[in-house]
């Protein structure tokens, strides 16, 4: 039986079936829709004789200073290169608009969807969006409070689209961000390494890998995964976010971009048993006999599995491997957690010191923390530990929700303004000045991005902005790369990397400008939808393991009423259908076999568990066998209470069910919003009820009161 379908739904030009096949068409890649619904009217708001609008994209302030532009040619390559308007999805955006601004009462104004215009766009220019933008190059380092990128009409008939546009590219705020607040966390691992007499580790490039992306569970999407995990990757080559490693092939052309390594998790060790913990750690070591691996070791007693089994019972056998070790605290309070796990360590293994006289432990092991980490723990830690007498090379940081998902739009202050505009062929500069907050001002008239002169002590350019179309176009860093539905230059992500750390690196102009956008949905691939670690576990389970069985919770939190929501999308999305494929699995294991390389251990074969794919497409067609039972979407529970439950159907299977995890774990956002919005429904209520408005609410009104 297939989803209900309201009466009032408006029917999809593409319809296609469930599952992978959806998936692959990428429904959301409508230009026309990718808006806030409100600017589909504002072609009728502006002054008459408008044709032209001006606007740009800025960090207005915010928490760091030296801003890292990054991310706007994949939302180019994605939304906006090529035919991208067509009839089809005209109609379609025109079916929903009709009826998403039709009321009760008032009916619906037929002018606010313009469809002529569209029209237009199709007719005149072939579907190519008739804009131009000019863009500082990606990685460049620029000081807040300065325009990051341009953008504005070529054709005087589509001088609204300007802004309609902004909605899309204001997502640069997140891309940006995170690799904005991935550089200054880079800066405060360099300064400590320095500081204890880490100099080397700098030196060989290993201060790269000291920030671990372990965010793709941690944020509200697989997109967003992709576009901040690719962010952080401008700074540091350590990832479990294989979105982001298929994003950056993808739109900006580099094969690898990060590492990783074999590494535990709770359910592998604990499924061993609490009596057995040291045979699951053996057991680590025996499966992965050279190079780094990493073991989650807080599961039952972190200092007993510091002292009595990898510092006595495994030490031999961690001394003589090819390579090191890595200890996982996972829990407990900050940085005392820390300092005690490198004490019990530094008992067991000793310590050397450093140039500056501190101590180091062998290179035979050494300690990640990755629970509880953002910028400001970080620094934290680091600082405890320089003043306990540690370098900081003992040290490595796993960040997830904090370095993907832990900051917003106004972490930064990002904003799109219009500046300039013609009307009746006149220039207007244009200024939003609001009384209650001048920190809002915008800029005004057309502007250029030039070299003040001056330095940040990073080595970072300061910029100013100058404006009123006052600036020289000879000195101006804004570049064009992108006019009229084609990309006039093809960045790639090395020199991106080299501006971020402060290299001028000049973009060239691609010889015949580029008119096709990547197509299809790379990210839809299941073998790939996991943090990469996960990759590994079908070999740390108990041997004779048959049955991984897991569940899905809201632990507590800021509200007690959780309501659930979002997984019939995950599902639809990306487990219904024949996902599994032999091509997924040949694209899946080119990725693997150069992410866990390393230049002096190599690859360990095992690690990719091709023959299990290859089973579940010759079993079962390609379909994922598992069970997943979930409470109803919209059903309220306390927390600490279950959700959903999976388990693995094939016995041979039995490490698909936390292979799933990363992806599904991303319920916990549409989950959060919903239940958030709920508490605020519930606030509005009351007030209206508090202030002699009982009406309001039986009247169904109180559900616009939060727009």
């Amino acid at each position: 039986m297939g989803p209900c379908k309201s009466k009032n739904e408006p029917s999809d030009p593409t319809p296609g079936p469930a599952g992978g096949a959806l998936a692959d068409m990428d429904r959301f890649n409508n230009i026309i829709m990718l808006t806030d619904s409100y600017k589909v009217t504002h072609h009728l708001q502006y002054p008459p004789g408008t044709t032209k609008i001006y606007s740009y994209f800025e960090s207005r302030g915010g928490a760091y200073e030296e801003v890292c532009f990054f991310g706007l040619q994949y939302y180019l390559k994605k939304y906006m290169v090529g035919p991208v308007v067509t009839e089809a999805k005209i109609k379609q955006a025109e079916e929903y608009f009709k009826i998403h601004f039709s009321h009760p009462v008032w009916g619906l104004n037929e002018k606010l969807f313009n469809r002529g215009a569209w029209e237009h766009i199709i007719k005149k220019h072939g579907g190519h969006l008739p804009v131009i933008v000019k863009a500082v190059p990606e990685g460049t380092v620029v000081n807040y409070k300065n325009v990051l990128f341009t953008l504005e009409n070529t054709d005087d008939a589509c001088f609204w689209l300007t802004n309609y546009l902004e909605s899309l590219l204001v997502q640069l705020w997140y891309p940006t961000t995170v690799c904005t607040q991935s550089r200054e966390q880079k800066k405060i691992i360099t300064r400590y390494l320095k500081e204890t007499g880490s100099q080397d580790v700098i030196d060989k490039g290993l201060h790269l890998f000291k920030l671990h992306d372990f965010g793709f569970r941690g944020v509200s999407s697989v997109e967003s995964a992709a576009t901040g995990g690719a962010g952080h990757l401008v700074n540091f080559l350590g990832t479990d976010t294989m979105a982001a490693l298929m994003m950056i092939k993808d739109y900006y052309g580099e094969p690898m971009a990060g590492f990783s390594i074999p590494a535990s998790e709770h359910s592998t060790m604990t499924s061993w048993g609490r009596e057995r913990e040291v045979d699951a750690m053996r057991n680590m070591l025996v499966q992965y006999p050279k190079g780094v691996v990493a073991c989650v070791s807080d599961s039952y007693d972190i200092f007993k599995a510091c002292e009595d089994y990898w510092g006595t019972e495994l030490k031999e056998m961690i001394e003589k491997r090819d390579g090191f070790l890595v200890v996982r605290p996972d829990s407990g309070e900050l940085p005392k957690i820390v300092l005690d796990v490198l004490d019990k360590l530094a008992g067991k293994f000793g310590t050397t010191e450093t140039s500056t006289g501190h101590k180091l432990l062998p290179p035979c092991i050494r300690v990640i923390q990755g629970d509880g980490i953002d910028i400001n723990s970080l620094d934290m830690i680091l600082r405890a530990m320089t003043n306990a007498g540690w370098a900081a090379d003992n040290l490595a940081f796993g960040s997830g929700g904090a370095l993907l998902q832990k900051l917003h739009r106004d972490t930064q202050k990002c904003a799109f303004k219009c500046s300039y505009a013609m009307i009746n062929g006149e220039n207007v500069d244009v200024v939003k000045d609001p009384i209650t907050d001048p920190g809002k001002k915008s800029k005004k008239g057309r502007l250029t991005l030039e070299d003040s002169g001056e330095k940040f002590p990073s080595g970072a350019t300061k910029w100013t902005t100058v404006t009123e179309g006052k600036g020289d176009p000879a000195k101006d860093a804004l570049v064009e790369v992108f006019r009229d539905g084609k990309l006039l230059i093809e960045d790639n992500f090395a020199d991106i990397r080299k501006r971020a750390n402060n290299e001028r690196v000049e973009l060239k102009k691609l010889a015949v400008p580029k008119g096709v956008g990547t197509v299809g949905d790379p990210f839809n691939n299941i073998v790939m939808l996991t943090d990469s670690y996960k990759v590994t576990h079908h070999l740390q389970y108990p041997p004779g393991t048959t049955k991984v069985y897991s569940y899905f919770e809201c632990r507590g939190g800021e509200y007690k009423d959780v309501c659930f929501f979002g997984l019939q999308y995950f599902l639809k999305k990306y487990m219904v259908g024949p996902v599994v494929t032999m091509d997924k699995i040949k694209v899946a294991e080119e990725y693997f076999k150069i992410h866990f390389s390393h230049p002096v251990w190599g690859l360990n074969e095992k690690l990719f568990n091709r023959a299990s794919w290859e089973h579940i497409v010759n079993k079962h067609g390609g379909k994922l066998p598992v069970e997943i039972k979930a409470v109803p979407e919209g059903t309220v529970l306390t927390y600490k209470n279950v959700f959903f439950t999976m388990e693995n159907t094939d016995d041979a299977c039995f490490w698909l069910t936390n292979y799933l995890e990363s992806l599904l774990v991303q319920i916990w956002y549409p989950t959060t919003v919903c239940t958030q919005s709920r508490e605020q429904k519930k606030i509005i209520t009351k007030y209206l009820k508090d202030t002699g408005t009982p009406e309001v609410v039986e009247n169904g009104l109180h559900l616009f009161k939060l727009h």
